[in-house]
């Protein structure tokens, strides 16, 4: 069980109590937390002190004084007038990460934030009720306002939920739950819509893709390498101890665990070629890479998850601090730097694509035993190469620019919003570009036969081949690489050693 303000989330509880196997709580201590913060909201407003977002306008409005009687209408309106976001709606698992991360971060204690409030966002969790969010809005700064807007929308009876895949009515769901829409009180507007909830949520879909396709990239750039006959010496323990970066040792290791015992790469090993392409025999350094920004992304993203991000924070009954916890960058730069990670596991796998290509080493031109007549497994590899240069148009920093908002309050914003989900539109690429060198890949293969490989890569060619035949003569390959990428998204191949 997990205490909701209390226990530390981590990237692997987040998606276990989204995916309803980790049961979630707000305890005895984390409600003590949220009252006490409540209590003193309400003593600031007794005391008639001017305080940022609690009794003031919004952004550039902050000199505006708001009276006690009309506290609760100012966070109902911060609600609707900032539920303005654009374009298609989120996955609604996003949308109830978003409400996890944001639910963790209110029963810290320091949003002054009603408990009742937050037990209503709990109960949408633990029945489903998932907001429609859209997915352009937001700059990052002062956080996620419009996604956040719109995610909390059916507090008050507005906004929308998906139901299976349809759209329907806050107010009618409510109706259906015996639910009435929630009044907001004071500072309850602001803390459910300052936050870097929706920067927060794609980091963590987007980690939790890329630690499997880390993987994954290992196990085709092993096996093209076992196709195109390949060494094995440049994932010798030795030459990566003697420059350690963590994550080329991790990759090493890998390449030789998914080498071992394998026939066709000691079949080999005293012939007269002198060393392979760098997109074979720098897998270490260019996977390893990858994996590198993987572990600082999140390394920050677990901090995240356990911030307070909204504004102001409440420390006592006379102090309030209007801060800058809700500012995207320490995410949005590192989301930027992941995103090149992600497009270089498809560059160099491309690459890879293309040596198998060539007709090299004992494989015939174009992977086809019958050229000519027949094209083989050309084309694919344009399809790799659209895919690639697609990824390097994304790998544009949105965390690089700044355009200034709210009448200059705001005048520097994160755009983390963008690079977090640019980062998933790059790894939603690259499950393609890796679906396709496994295709080649276990084509290779094919051509090495009587001789075995290692467990895990035989296993998978066993996997790859009851959903894809080998190519003996041209046929629509439209439908193998749809198989395989479907196959990479369910991510039912092994990448993992037991």
């Amino acid at each position: 069980m997990f205490k909701y303000g209390i226990d530390k989330l981590t990237l692997h509880k987040v998606i276990e109590i989204a995916n309803g196997k980790l049961k979630a709580v707000i305890d005895t201590k984390a409600k003590g937390n949220i009252n006490l913060s409540r209590k003193k909201v309400e003593a600031i407003i007794k005391s008639n002190k001017v305080v940022y977002g609690i009794n003031t306008g919004f952004g550039p409005l902050c000199d505006v004084k708001i009276s006690e009687k009309e506290t609760n209408l100012l966070q109902k309106n911060l609600l609707i007038t900032h539920a303005v976001g654009v374009g298609e709606n989120i996955d609604k698992n996003l949308s109830k990460i978003m409400m996890i991360c944001k639910v963790h971060a209110l029963c810290q204690g320091y949003s002054g934030v009603r408990l009742k409030l937050i037990e209503r966002i709990v109960y949408f969790i633990e029945n489903d009720l998932l907001p429609t969010v859209p997915k352009q809005g937001s700059v990052g700064a002062s956080g996620d306002l419009a996604p956040l807007s719109h995610l909390f929308l059916p507090l008050i009876g507005e906004g929308e939920f998906w139901i299976d895949k349809q759209i329907v009515p806050a107010k009618q769901i409510l109706k259906q739950h015996k639910l009435k829409p929630l009044e907001l009180h004071a500072k309850e507007g602001l803390g459910l819509i300052n936050g870097t909830q929706f920067i927060l949520a794609h980091t963590i879909i987007g980690l939790k893709k890329m630690s499997y396709l880390l993987n994954l990239a290992d196990v085709s750039g092993a096996m093209s390498i076992e196709g195109y006959k390949g060494s094995k010496s440049p994932f010798k323990e030795e030459l990566h101890k003697i420059r350690p970066f963590k994550g080329s040792l991790k990759v090493a290791k890998r390449m030789r665990m998914l080498f071992k015992d394998s026939q066709n790469i000691t079949s080999h090993i005293d012939c007269e070629r002198v060393q392979d392409p760098y997109s074979m025999r720098c897998i270490p350094q260019v996977h390893g890479a990858s994996r590198n920004a993987f572990y600082h992304l999140k390394e920050l993203a677990e901090i995240e998850m356990n911030a307070v991000t909204d504004n102001p924070i409440i420390l006592s009954e006379t102090e309030a601090i209007s801060g800058g916890n809700f500012h995207g960058q320490p995410l949005a730069m590192a989301l930027d730097y992941a995103s090149i990670a992600a497009a270089e596991l498809g560059n160099i796998a491309d690459r890879r694509c293309y040596l198998l290509l060539e007709g090299k080493y004992g494989l015939p031109r174009l992977l086809t035993q019958s050229g000519g007549l027949n094209s083989g497994f050309m084309i694919p590899q344009y399809t790799t190469a659209a895919l690639v240069t697609e990824n390097k148009s994304l790998c544009f920093p949105p965390s690089a620019d700044s355009i200034p908002t709210s009448l200059g309050q705001e005048d520097h914003v994160s755009m983390g919003s963008i690079s977090g989900r640019q980062f998933n539109e790059i790894l939603g690429n690259l499950e393609k570009i890796l679906a396709i060198e496994l295709l080649y890949a276990t084509q290779a293969l094919e051509f090495r036969r009587p001789n075995t490989f290692s467990t895990i890569i035989e296993e998978n060619f066993k996997i790859i081949r009851k959903k894809v035949d080998k190519l003996e003569d041209d046929r629509l390959l439209k439908e193998d690489i749809n198989a395989l990428i479907k196959l990479v998204k369910t991510q039912k191949l092994i990448v993992k050693y037991t």
